[in-house]
């Protein structure tokens, strides 16, 4: 069986581990007991008198019977000793087996093994101390356990006998005495209460928060440097004068031209220009020899296509007449020469005589409008006269014989969109407003203002085109509805339309009659779709002929499409195109595609606004940069 000795607390001597073992004999009987002694290094000790080897020795050999209980001091208070409940459990068969041994033969062999003991060590006086009071402890245990157990109580007779123990070693002794008289020395210097206190002056005496005050700055002390510009300083120091400040007036970006007639100057030319007053002259002998409207003949298909196919285009047939982009487009209705005119969105109205070498020379440019000319037309009774509607209120007539931009029209008040002539001789106009209102003008009557005024219910107008044959009838293109109205029933509070298209879907560009019979409509809708219509019979409906799909989504910067006709083939219509490569194309209006004029690196633009001679073979496309291309045989 182990016996585990005593092991105390602390740090004051040195300890060895120390075991016993027992040997019993069979044959004679004998106990043996035998210590092993290992030896630790503890603080403060010299390394060289510690040896770690275990040291063997016989201790006792006689025949006897020791029951060993093991107990530990770490647990007992001052002056009491207390066996756990648990050990006692444990030991209870040791116990009964001691009751079997007198009291004097216990105590001879402890005493014996404390002999042995103290002999064999060489260890300081303090550790024979420290093992004799260690085994005597043990011996008066075993004794009161012995004398417990022959009375009959094995649990509370042991534990009352060992609170009666009051036995310690000295170092424990000393070790509680030091630890009390350290207690009361804290006490008695009262460092809770000082530090109560001190807490308590440290808040009294926390001062108020404060604004931080700004440094005062010195008068004679040096800044930041700081721009001279900026302060209005001349580099040597010297102020500058002080400039009188005046109301700066916001110019307005498109002012309105003056009333009345403006004198036809060309901005790309000099004033006195020999080749602009020839170019006048030109003109104006050729409108008087112009041939005069004759009925014609529509032209089987087979031979309209063969005379597209002879159409070329060349570099000398390409050319750039205006700033902005092009918005309306006329040619000239002589068979000598080639006259074409254009309306530009810059307000600009530029003419380009192709018959003129080189080409530059036979371009001229006029400012006769503020804001975007929309709509452009040669006068089919004096083709002398160019007429032009803008943006700005004012419809204009540019006389090439006189030079002079004659003012027909003027309106203030509300912005222009479209005109067309109501009379073959052109002295009446019918005007759209982009507010939806429509105005009757009449070139005869003195002044410049409306003869009436009419409100639709098209919130706006984006083109108006008279029937070629019954001139009463005007059709209008609104947002999405195709109105078409009875000029005679026109009245100044309200006027109902004499037939409605309601079949589109987007926002209209265009709508147009056909221009010899009017028998045939054409709209040009945001919706992709070029729309034929029956107009033969004007009544309450007019019935759907064709639809074709087209790419007419323009963009931002690409001008709106518009599909017109060709006046020596009114069964057919041209229309610019966003294929590639870039072309202008010709539909017949049961749908089937004519002809699409390709021009190769000539033409690298989409042309969205067309022209087409009335009796020659020649197409004008204009693009959104003020270019010209020309089509011809």
């Amino acid at each position: 069986m182990n016996l585990n000795l005593l092991t105390l607390r602390g740090k004051v001597f040195p300890q060895q581990k120390r075991q016993c073992f027992t040997k019993r004999d069979p044959d004679t009987s004998t106990i043996k007991i035998t210590r092993i002694e290992v030896n630790e290094y503890k603080e403060n000790q010299d390394m060289s008198s510690v040896s770690l080897m275990s040291v063997q020795k016989t201790v006792l050999e006689k025949t006897v019977k020791v029951c060993l209980v093991p107990f530990s001091l770490s647990n007992y208070k001052s002056g009491q000793l207390k066996l756990p409940k648990s050990l006692l459990d444990k030991y209870s068969k040791n116990e009964v087996a001691c009751k079997k041994y007198k009291k004097t033969e216990i105590k001879t062999a402890c005493t014996r093994i404390l002999t042995s003991k103290m002999e064999a060590t060489t260890s300081s006086k303090a550790e024979s101390t420290l093992q004799k009071s260690s085994i005597d402890v043990h011996t008066e245990n075993n004794q009161r356990q012995h004398k417990s157990t022959s009375d009959g109580d094995s649990d509370e007779d042991t534990t009352s006998s060992l609170d009666d123990f009051s036995g310690l070693s000295p170092y424990e002794r000393k070790r509680l005495k030091n630890i009390s008289e350290n207690a009361n020395f804290f006490a008695s210097l009262q460092l809770s209460e000082s530090a109560a206190r001190l807490r308590e002056m440290i808040e009294k005496r926390q001062p108020p928060e404060t604004k931080r005050k700004k440094p005062r700055k010195k008068e004679n002390e040096t800044g930041c440097r700081r721009s001279m510009r900026l302060l209005n300083v001349d580099p040597l120091e010297v102020s500058l004068p002080v400039t009188p400040t005046q109301p700066t007036l916001v110019a307005d970006e498109n002012p309105l031209l003056p009333p009345g007639p403006l004198e036809m100057i060309p901005e790309n030319r000099d004033d006195n220009s020999e080749l602009f007053k020839e170019f006048l002259q030109t003109w104006a002998e050729v409108s008087k020899t112009s041939s005069k409207n004759i009925e014609k003949q529509l032209s089987s298909i087979k031979t309209y296509k063969a005379n597209l196919s002879g159409m070329v285009i060349s570099e000398d047939t390409v050319c750039k007449v205006t700033k902005g982009a092009i918005l309306s487009m006329a040619f000239h209705p002589s068979e000598i020469k080639t006259l074409v005119a254009v309306g530009a969105h810059s307000g600009q109205v530029g003419l380009w005589d192709l018959t003129h070498q080189p080409k530059e020379d036979g371009v001229y440019v006029f400012q006769p409008h503020s804001q975007p000319v929309s709509c452009l037309y040669f006068s089919p009774a004096n083709p002398a006269h160019m007429l032009s509607l803008s943006h700005d209120g004012t419809l204009r007539c540019g006389d090439i014989s006189s030079a002079v931009f004659e003012e027909v029209y003027r309106n203030e008040r509300s912005s222009l969109s479209s005109f067309d002539f109501l009379a073959e001789d052109a002295s009446t106009f019918i005007v759209g407003h982009w507010d939806g209102s429509m105005s009757l003008v009449d070139r005869r009557t003195p002044g410049t203002s409306y003869e009436k005024l009419i409100s639709s219910s098209l919130r706006k107008i984006r083109t108006i085109h008279v029937h070629p044959v019954q001139r009463q009838y005007f059709i209008t293109a609104g947002l999405r509805d195709i109105h078409i109205y009875d000029i005679r029933s026109l009245t100044p509070s309200g006027s109902q339309p004499l037939i409605s298209l309601t079949e589109h879907t987007k926002s209209i560009a265009s709508a147009y009659f056909s221009p010899l019979t009017g028998n045939r409509i054409v709209t040009t809708c945001a919706d992709c779709k070029l729309r034929f219509f029956d107009s033969s019979c004007i009544s309450s409906q007019i019935p759907l002929l064709t639809t074709i799909r087209h790419n007419t989504i323009n963009g931002r910067w690409v001008t709106e499409f518009r599909a017109v006709w060709d006046p020596k083939q009114e069964d057919c219509v041209i229309i610019g195109s966003r294929a590639h490569p870039r072309q202008v194309e010709v539909f017949h209006e049961m749908g089937e595609q004519v002809h699409s004029f390709l021009g190769g690196d000539c033409l690298v633009s989409v042309c969205s606004i067309n022209a087409v001679h009335p009796t020659r073979y020649i197409l004008a496309g204009g693009n959104s940069s003020g270019k010209i291309h020309v089509f011809m045989n």
